[in-house]
């Protein structure tokens, strides 16, 4: 399995490109701001075709450049229906400390986030695209339509998990902004991530790379999760 990934733009947005190996299909999952260049590079270096984008969630820095990815190689865009409102009025999910943050970047515009051919992913579809087999897991608490892809072990490749803004190295996504939940993010983090095996490895959507079994060890809120099922203090990691 051949994964490359990159942090993009301002807010650091790890953007991936997901293939079997060199010389395939791709998956681009998350490109963010300024993660056009970073896709065309890998694309070229590795000689990928890719067949679709996958996003973890409608937030203005995991689609920023959805638009710009998808009509380069003519793919669809793949997103869970409770956050297709935010392609529409990316304003919609965010706090008024990013809204001041864009203002200087966009001239007070945003671009357009929808592409032509959006399509909806529904909690555990599997996704057989550029040969991976990916399992959608619908995780709400950052946004309502949050979702983190999941692959089995193959071979000797381990069990990965792309968690977008669900699950961070120490932390996980902040539920403060419209749409986030943390009661919610809290039920998803019970139901979605504490089963899943300890071998699995967390890409997530911002932050370096982990595993299951190093967060269920370290991760303050997947320990007070695991201990009493206590709510805890809401996180501010992510948008």
């Amino acid at each position: 399995m051949l994964v490359v990934g990159f942090p993009a733009g301002p807010w650091g947005t790890n953007c991936y490109v997901v293939a079997t190996g060199a010389g395939e299909q791709c998956l681009v999952v998350d490109p963010g701001k300024d993660a056009a260049p970073g896709v065309e590079e890998a694309v070229r270096e590795h000689r990928l075709q890719p067949v679709a984008v996958l996003l973890t969630h409608g937030h203005i820095d995991h689609v920023w450049s959805v638009v710009p990815v998808c009509g380069s190689y003519g793919v669809p865009a793949y997103l869970h229906p409770d956050d297709r409102a935010l392609l529409a009025d990316p304003l919609a999910g965010l706090g008024g400390q990013t809204r001041a943050m864009l203002g200087p970047m966009t001239g007070g515009r945003l671009p357009v986030m929808e592409p032509d051919d959006v399509r909806e992913l529904g909690d555990g579809a599997v996704l057989s695209i550029a040969g991976l087999e990916l399992t959608v897991d619908h995780a709400p608490g950052h946004t309502r339509g949050s979702v983190m892809f999941r692959r089995a072990a193959a071979a000797d490749v381990p069990p990965v998990l792309l968690s977008g803004d669900v699950l961070f190295e120490g932390s996980i996504g902040r539920t403060d902004l419209p749409g986030g939940d943390h009661q919610q993010m809290l039920s998803s983090l019970t139901a979605k991530v504490l089963p899943l095996d300890d071998e699995t490895v967390v890409l997530p959507g911002h932050g370096a790379t982990t595993t299951i079994g190093r967060e269920r060890t370290t991760n303050p809120y997947l320990l007070e999760l695991a201990r009493a099922g206590a709510s805890g203090a809401a996180p501010r990691r992510g948008l």
